[in-house]
Parts: structure tokens; sequence; C-alpha cells
């Protein structure tokens, strides 16, 4: 990508999403380590920085059309793989506090680095999987996100009786076509389709209906 269609690319992602100048050179610094990090592990089957900041960076912002971010003040991430997308919130976001849950090793060598490199406080990483992170933990946890990770069935067991995150909200980023079972269907309270790119998607709320 030429220096003018890399220019125009970061000012319409920052007028989109109103991303003032300080923030876009954060993601602009994550974009890089992104692409640079990829060559040793697997993070991002996305490389070209089009599609990491239309399907990485714009797809995690996107849901600040939809629901008042800005009230919410802790979010997890759960099975966040390469941060997206609680790290891309949490840069647009000073005070949101942030969950990472990662199991992987070296993807948390990364996200480790990533909040360094970009200066980010009130980011707590957990390599728990979901299960023990819903049993040994009790945070204040307010909303919890979840792109390319777990199953919604899965994910629901915040809602069973004995959780700490009962009261919780989740968003599932889900593709265009996807609907929940009947099942599934007593949790959604909001179902949103959303273009990103050239692609249309959903974001799915859950929340406990008892």
């Amino acid at each position: 990508m030429n220096k003018n269609k890399t220019e125009a690319l970061w000012e319409s992602f920052a007028e989109t999403y109103k991303v003032p100048a300080e923030k876009v050179a954060q993601f602009k610094t994550y974009a890089t380590m992104l692409q640079e990090w990829n060559e040793k592990i697997n993070l991002t089957a996305l490389t070209e920085l089009s599609d990491i900041v239309s399907y990485h960076f714009a797809d995690a912002l996107a849901l600040s059309h939809y629901m008042p971010l800005e009230k919410v003040h802790m979010l997890a991430d759960v099975g966040t793989g390469a941060g997206i997308p609680a790290l891309p919130l949490k840069i647009m976001y000073d005070d949101l506090a942030v969950v990472l849950i990662e199991v992987n090793h070296k993807r948390i060598a990364f996200l480790e680095e990533v909040v360094r490199a970009l200066g980010l406080t009130h980011v707590q990483i957990f390599d728990l999987d979901w299960r023990t992170f819903l049993r040994q933990t009790d945070l204040p946890i307010e909303l919890f996100v979840a792109r390319a990770s777990l199953q919604p069935e899965e994910l629901l067991r915040i809602y069973k009786p004995s959780s700490a995150y009962k009261e919780a909200q989740l968003v599932y980023w889900a593709s265009q076509q996807w609907q929940p079972t009947s099942q599934l269907q007593l949790y959604v309270s909001k179902q949103v389709t959303y273009e990103v790119g050239s692609k249309k998607r959903q974001y799915v709320f859950f929340s406990n209906p008892a």
C-alpha cells in the first residue's frame, strides 16, 4: 500500500470513529506490532494493513454505535487472542478497565508487549480457561465481549445462578446469517446488523432473563 493510500485509510478510520490524533498514533503502533509479531506467532489471518484497520480495529469500535461504552467501567474479553476487540476499545476509552482472558502464553507475551508499548493502564491478563475464570474470579465486570472465540452456549455459563457475573451483559460477534437456537433466544436482548469493510455482521447482545 502506497503512502497516499495508507494516509487515506487512517484518515477515514479517524473520521468515522472520531479517533483523536494521539490515539491514531497508538492504533498505528498496534497495527505494526500485529504485523511484526504475526511473522513469529499465529495472531491473525489478516496481515494487510487495510484488513487490520477494517476487520479488527473498526470491527471493535463499531460497537460504540450501538451501546454507551463510555458508561462501562470494566470489560472482559473472552479468548482475546491478539487483544481484539478489547484493546481497540481500551485505546478509545481511557477510563475503561479491561480484563483479557487468554490461555496461549505466546499470545499473552504479545498482549503484555502491546500494553507496555501503548502505555495502557488498568489492563489485567488472566491465563485461565473460561470455566476456571468463572470459578476463580469475582471482578466488577459489567460487560463481556467475545469475538471468534467460544460459542454462545459456552459463554452463557456466566448466567448460571452460582456465577459472580450473572448480572453482566455479553456481546457476541456473529456472522450475518447467525440465528440463536430456542435455548439461546431466552438470553438474547438485541441483535444488530452492521457493516464493516465489505462485510455484514451482527452484534448479538445477551443478558440474564431472570
